[in-house]
């Protein structure tokens, strides 16, 4: 079948994808003898879409596993999704609020098996939009962090961590959301700058020490008076002069009439405030470590869901903790004791699910102690055993782990790994594998109750290295690809998961978890914004693929705003920057569009115009392949060794150019330079193969011998097909539908006479041979490219119609100038080329100097014009000259500067010297 005239992305990605995933090439390797390549997909939440984030990592991790495959090591890219205990509750309870059911209603079982019924019906969207992006993981061993072979390892690993003392239940502080009624992690509270106030509280001294100077009482600033109701201190610093001599005697708690003693510590900073800092242990992180050190007894003033509490006077018992905060400063500033309120700047913590304020609360959890297993995490990166791209990301490793806190692993929801642990009527707790177990333990005549709360999503996560591959029992995929290769993800959970990993890896198997950890910058939009709902600022990947005109953009990015000036904010916004939306730049151009932008930054600003530039990239290699299977196809592409084959340089240059691309994209994968194996792969298919050796190969094909046509053409038809291994991990697609019609031109591998060819993904991955590569060929050529630039300049500057032939002579090596002839005379659209005989006939013509060449196109001339060409080239050249000369006779950096720079410093000069010669000798003339 012949190829389209056209690249159609459409046409050919659904076709390949499924043909790839029906004939098992995504399928883990298990060959005997050869090495293992393993990655992890960081499991996606269960209830997401694919992100623009997700679409970035996910085709970094493809082409290294395509990649490696091709390579032909065993290899294996581990799919599956995560339960993502909090979102996925929040979903199908929105779904039951919508029908005016809680939870509560159903009853935990019977919620339990509503979250399931919505994992098996809309559980698998991301999966489905990563098989859009080509993405070439073995779906066969797709994983879900809650079934059964996952949750057997959870439950193994808590058992094991309690029976060995390192799991344990304790009362400490922890982030509470008041709404969801549970602990949540770090992770999922985002803290952002609000405008709030601070109050000036007078606290009233019990009495009055000799001496005392002062209205008898001190002034406390908080931003939080609400939480006054549990203070238990005020704290000053030890070395405050104000209040040195007031450290030990007691102040009367406003509103809740306690007495509270005043406390020294270096944690108040006297510069804040009135340098008077209320302790509220309860309700304050910061709070609750200085109540650890000086002993103070926490006072919890609320409920779970943030209303004061028993503790609280009478009058606000059940009062919501703001309207608490309104009754409480109305009161404090009737009694006289409200100083004053300033407007104040402060971060806010929301949870990232229900941006509800949340509330540090003293609850019952359960912890992992971190001590034993962080010291373990430190020394495997420390040795060497784990290696962080780029490197700097090794500090924040250490700086995590070396002030890591015993982890929070309980949270007070229904879906999740529920925590193994049963209670008997006296509060006696059986930890065990299953309730028989825990019975068993127990005693028949016990009557148990499993507890209530569930596993942090996170601790699940964290086994996901070495569960997956069958832990905990021993299986060939355990051994074969544990440690894995290298984990790729994002610099925001380098503690919440990367650390976990390596500790619990370690912990369980001995092993880390990963070999190299390659941390991704953040995808951010082109004026280098966060993507956000709320900025107006999404894209969809999906819409990049296949095109979205501007009202669907605008309706997809304003649909469900409640304020009328943001959706139009944000549509003018996307007017601006997207005025005919997006076209369908189809997967490939996206994939080689992050690939572009994977350098080794923090942010990676995606810019649309990119885009549009691999779009035209992915045309230019369609129509040379088109070019090179018009030329090709049923004529003698060299296959028969027997027959003699003339290789012209240029032929040879290319075929050098091919081994010098292939080092530099190895080279880049090594160093997970993604950017650089895109540009690499980039200029030599554009630059070098498309826009210089097709046309100088139809020079050959054209006026060649037999023998050197067979060369040429067995050339152009190897070398596509090295371009289209070489390219494939980034742009799979396209290169698969090239592959089938080049692969038999090429005497590929399962390329028989009659058969079909085998997919570019069992394809060997091309090597360099450095043999071939041909340095006199790369200089032979270099100089060809600067005659044919020179010559096309000339034309330009002399206002030759494309369509006007005209005569070149040329001085120099007669030789040269004949080898050259044919490719100058086609490429530049040329009459005749003729050798000088010594220099170039008088003339007032232009002439161009190249190295030890100069070439006059034969044209009656503007004599004034040329004069002002060239005395202008003249000037520029002295500049040149002037500034080569400034660098060496610097003293600093002729001693500091590599040898090869301060030589090819040298070199630039000469040959400045020599050029400015030869046209002021032409400039002379001319004159």
């Amino acid at each position: 079948m012949e190829l389209a005239k056209s690249f159609e992305p459409r046409d050919i990605e659904q076709r390949w994808y499924q043909h790839w995933e029906q004939s098992g090439y995504f399928a883990a390797g298990n060959a005997p003898g050869r090495d293992a390549y393993c990655i992890m997909l960081p499991p996606p939440n269960v209830t997401g879409t694919l992100h623009m984030g997700h679409a970035f990592q996910h085709t970094l991790m493809d082409a290294l596993v395509r990649y490696h495959r091709m390579k032909g090591l065993n290899t294996l890219w581990q799919p599956g999704t995560d339960h993502a205990g909090i979102a996925t509750q929040i979903v199908v309870e929105r779904q039951l609020d919508a029908k005016k059911i809680s939870r509560h209603d159903l009853g935990r079982e019977a919620f339990v098996e509503k979250v399931w019924e919505w994992k098996e019906q809309s559980g698998s969207t991301i999966t489905r939009q990563m098989r859009r992006l080509g993405t070439s993981p073995d779906w066969s061993r797709e994983r879900f962090t809650m079934d059964e072979g996952l949750s057997r390892a959870v439950t193994e690993v808590f058992v094991r961590l309690y029976n060995e003392g390192l799991i344990y239940r304790g009362k400490r502080l922890v982030n509470w959301d008041p709404v969801l009624g549970t602990a949540v992690s770090d992770l999922e509270v985002i803290s952002e700058e609000e405008d709030g106030f601070m109050w000036h509280i007078r606290y009233p001294l019990e009495e009055y020490p000799e001496g005392h100077k002062g209205e008898g009482a001190l002034i406390v600033a908080t931003t939080r008076p609400e939480t006054l109701l549990g203070d238990v201190a005020v704290a000053v610093h030890p070395e405050d002069e104000r209040y040195k001599h007031l450290i030990g005697q007691h102040v009367r708690l406003p509103i809740a009439e306690r007495t509270i003693p005043i406390i020294a510590d270096d944690y108040v900073d006297p510069e804040f405030g009135t340098g008077c800092v209320k302790i509220t242990p309860a309700h304050d992180f910061n709070d609750y470590q200085v109540g650890q050190r000086h002993k103070l007894e926490p006072i919890n003033v609320f409920t779970l869901d943030a209303r004061i509490n028993d503790f609280g006077p009478a009058e606000y018992q059940g009062l919501d903790r703001f309207d608490a905060r309104k009754k409480l400063v109305a009161e404090l500033e009737a009694r006289g004791l409200l100083v004053e309120v300033k407007p104040h700047k402060l971060m806010v913590p929301r949870g990232d699910r229900t941006h509800v304020v949340i509330e540090p609360m003293l609850t019952d959890q359960w912890y992992v102690a971190m001590e034993g297993m962080a010291k373990a995490g430190l020394d495997s990166v420390a040795k060497g055993d784990i290696k962080f791209v780029p490197e700097n990301w090794t500090g924040t490793y250490n700086q995590w782990l070396e002030n890591i806190q015993d982890w929070c692993i309980s949270r007070q929801l229904w879906w999740g790994h529920r925590i193994p642990a049963w209670y008997d009527e006296d509060g006696n707790v059986y930890v065990a594998h299953s309730a028989e177990e825990a019975q068993a333990k127990a005693g028949a005549d016990k009557k148990l109750s499993q507890d209530e709360d569930v596993l942090d999503t996170w601790f699940s996560s964290a086994l996901w290295p070495f569960s997956t591959l069958g832990w905990p029992d021993k299986t060939p995929e355990l051994d074969r690809y544990l440690p894995t290769s290298v984990l790729v993800t994002g610099f925001d959970i380098i503690f919440f998961w990367v650390a976990r990993m390596v500790m619990m890896s370690l912990h369980f198997t001995g092993k880390v978890p990963f070999r190299e950890v390659y941390v991704t910058g953040l995808v951010r939009d082109a004026h280098g914004n966060k993507m956000s709902k709320s900025k107006g600022n999404i894209i969809d990947p999906i819409d990049l693929i296949d095109g979205i005109t501007l009202d669907e953009l605008i309706a997809k990015r304003t649909t469900g705003l409640m304020n009328p000036k943001q959706a139009e904010s944000i549509a003018k916004l996307t007017r601006a920057d997207y005025p005919n939306g997006f076209p369908a730049f189809g997967t490939d151009a996206i994939r080689f569009t992050f690939a572009s932008l994977a350098t080794h930054g923090r942010d990676i600003k995606f810019d649309i115009q990119r885009s549009e530039g691999y779009r035209n990239f992915c045309n230019k290699l369609w129509n040379a392949s088109r070019f090179v299977l018009m030329n090709c196809e049923g004529k003698d592409v060299g296959l028969d060794e027997s027959l003699p084959l003339e290789h012209s340089e240029v032929d040879r240059w290319i075929i050098s150019r091919l081994q010098q691309a292939e080092m530099e994209v190895e080279e880049a994968f090594k160093a997970y330079r993604f950017d650089m194996v895109a540009r690499a792969v980039y200029e030599f298919i554009w630059d070098e193969y498309c826009d210089w050796y097709l046309e100088l190969a139809k020079v050959r094909l054209n006026e060649g011998s037999e023998a050197q046509q067979r060369a040429t053409r067995r050339t152009l038809v190897r070398v596509l097909g090295a371009v289209l291994r070489l390219a494939h991990p980034l742009i799979p697609f396209i290169t698969e539908e090239l592959w089938q019609k080049v692969a038999p031109l090429t005497g590929a591998g399962q390329c028989k006479k009659g058969a079909e060819p085998g997919s570019i993904m069992l394809a060997r991955y091309p090597e360099a041979d450095p043999a071939k590569v041909d340095q006199e060929a790369n200089a032979r050529i270099a100089l060809l490219k600067e005659m044919v630039n020179a010559c096309r300049t000339l034309r330009g500057e002399m206002n030759l119609s494309p369509a006007q032939r005209v005569p070149l002579v040329v001085a120099g090596d007669k030789p040269t100038v004949e080898a050259f002839g044919p490719y100058l005379k086609a490429l530049v659209k040329l009459s005749e080329v003729t050798a000088a005989e010594g220099e170039l006939p008088d003339a007032d013509a232009p002439v161009q100097v190249v190295g030890d060449f100069r070439l006059m196109l034969q044209v009656e001339i503007d004599k004034e014009a040329e004069l002002a060409r060239l005395s202008k080239e003249i000037e520029r050249l002295k500049g040149e000259i002037a500034k080569a000369e400034g660098k060496l006779s610097n003293a600093s950096f002729v001693e500091r500067a590599p040898a090869a720079v301060v030589a090819q410093e040298k070199e630039r000069l000469a040959n400045f010297g020599a050029t400015l010669e030869k046209l002021q000798a032409q400039f002379g003339k001319l004159k």
